[in-house]
Order: C-alpha cells, then structure tokens, then sequence
C-alpha cells in the first residue's frame, strides 16, 4: 500500500475558495460524469442541502457535485453558485428541456471566527467550481471549508484551537481510496495510531491541553445551553465501483476513522457528517474499503491539524509544538 495525492484517484475535480478576512469558505467537489454517492450523518444538529437524493429509496443514481462549507445554514446557498456554473457547461440530469445539475451539501459552524456577517454564497460556490473546471487548487490547511475551522470548544471559542481541512490517499493494487475532512469539533483530537492528543481544548493560560472528556465527567447536572458551533465533514473518494446503498455503508464504517480521533464525537452539538463517492469501476470488497475508509479519515485528520496555521487569535498545533 502507498500514499497518493487525493487527486489520482479517477475523474473528480476539487476547487476552493475562502475569505480569510471573514474566516470562511468552501470546497467543491465535481464530477462532470455524474458520480455515485452515499451519505451517513451521525451528529445530531447538521446544517445541509439535497441530502434525501442520497438515500438508497430516491430515484437519482448519480451526483454532479458536493459542497463543503462554512456559515452553517447560510451558507447553504452556495450550492446554487455550483448549480449555475454546472448549467453553463451543460453538465446535469437530463429531464427533456433542460438539464439539472444535481448538487449536495453541508456545512459547518464557523460564524465565531471571523465575521458572523459573511458567509458562502452564490458567487463563492461559482468561483469555487470555476476553479475545479479550470484550475484546481486543493490544499490542506486554512483554506476552503477548512478557514475558520476550529476545535476543542466544550468551554468556549477562547480556549480553542485552530484546525483546518485535510486529506490523504493511498493505493492498494487497482483499488485507490482517500479522504477530504473539513476538522471543527467540539471535542479534542488524537492521532489514532498512538492515542497521542495533538489538538483540542486548552487551559485558561493556553499552554496545555485541558481535556474535554475530562472537564465533562466534572459534573453529571444538565447543561441546557453548551456551546453550538461545530461539525466535522468529510468526503471518501474511492476508484471501486459501488452504487449508493454500498456507499451509504462505507460512510457508515467510515465513521469509525471519526470515533478513534475525535472525543466526543457525534454529539448532538455537531452536525458530523460523511460523504462517500465513487468514481470508478474497480472491483473490491465492501468491507475492506470501509475499513480503508476509517482509516484515511484518521489521517486526513491528523493532516487538517498538523497544515492548519494560527489565526484569528486561535493557536494552532504548529506554534504549541
């Protein structure tokens, strides 16, 4: 098995656009073929846009296009910015008169970091599409969905830490499988292989980890207002040939790359969802590709901590190193 770059993996065009000023973005994932796709959501407040196509009872068999973004329900109006340029290149479903482009989202929680008045929009989820068509741009760090990610909030955003979005791939004979997540939990981060914390909750003076699972067993008494803002997003991007029913599986299995970095996780304060694609036709079992799946989110994971750089007054793992 060998790492490859998330762009190798077959037809799928990834294109960013952020506002560091406003500490938000987006990233969209196209692919002009139509792809197949699953959906699992496991936390319990998610902001999204279109997901019912992805039940395995809907009609539609193939995508054009996912968005990841920031401005929790805001920011859902991106997908019409994708939507259009889409239409432009005559790239949809075709229903006789006219062709549909069918786009997904989600979004994440960033409206603290930056300025709660900005978010994405029509024009960002356009530009964001443009530049997957003509010049692709994903990187891992600060960017897209990824700008105004953050975690470890369990106490409140001045004891968080800066995060950002990730991704790594591998291959493994014909089979190619890999993961983008956007990283803004609630809860801290662990590098899976080691159990090692590398992000999360502070202390008051911010030199050292605080340790949210720690500071929740303090007391049993019920919080009616903890702390909102959050959601981790993650797309599986995968050569292996599944329709939808298999692929809402492997976002499922898919989720245990979740459980073993983030603590908590799937609270009903985030909106932890997980998107699986595929791309190709490659014949492979299911259970070993979600296996996989689990286990490049855990590293796209650890790659949203480690590229993320501070802003915004948030420390990232970089300067606590």
């Amino acid at each position: 098995m060998k790492e490859i770059s998330i762009n190798e993996i077959g037809p799928i065009r990834i294109g960013q656009v952020e506002d560091k000023t406003a500490g938000t973005g987006c990233t969209v994932f196209i692919c002009d073929e139509g792809m197949h796709a699953g959906l699992d959501v496991r936390g319990g407040g998610p902001a999204s846009r279109e997901t019912p196509l992805l039940s395995p009872l809907t009609a539609a068999q193939r995508i054009h296009g996912i968005v990841l973004a920031g401005g929790s329900a805001y920011g859902l109006s991106a997908a019409s910015g994708v939507m259009q340029y889409l239409r432009e290149r005559n790239i949809g479903f075709d229903v006789g008169v006219t062709k549909v482009p069918l786009v997904v989202q989600s979004d994440l929680f960033d409206l603290t970091v930056g300025d709660p008045d900005v978010y994405p929009d029509e024009v960002m989820g356009y530009e964001a599409a443009r530049r997957a068509f003509e010049e692709p741009n994903y990187k891992d760090g600060n960017y897209g969905a990824g700008c105004g990610a953050t975690v470890g909030k369990l106490c409140g955003m001045e004891r968080c830490m800066k995060t950002g979005i990730g991704s790594y791939a591998v291959q493994l004979g014909d089979l190619k499988i890999g993961a983008v997540i956007a990283l803004n939990a609630l809860g801290d981060i662990f590098d899976w292989k080691n159990g090692k914390q590398i992000a999360g909750m502070l202390t008051k003076d911010r030199s050292a980890f605080a340790g949210s699972p720690e500071e929740m067993r303090r007391s049993i008494e019920d919080v009616k207002k903890r702390f909102v803002e959050n959601t981790t997003l993650g797309v599986i991007i995968t050569n292996a040939g599944f329709h939808k029913g298999s692929l809402c599986k492997i976002a499922g299995l898919g989720h245990d790359g979740y459980a073993r970095s983030i603590r908590p996780v799937h609270t009903s304060l985030d909106g932890d969802s997980i998107y699986a694609v595929s791309v190709g036709d490659v014949t492979a079992d299911r259970e070993v590709v979600g296996l996989m799946a689990a286990e490049v989110i855990s590293e796209a994971i650890i790659r949203a901590v480690y590229n993320a750089e501070s802003a915004y007054g948030f420390p990232s793992a970089k300067e606590l190193i």
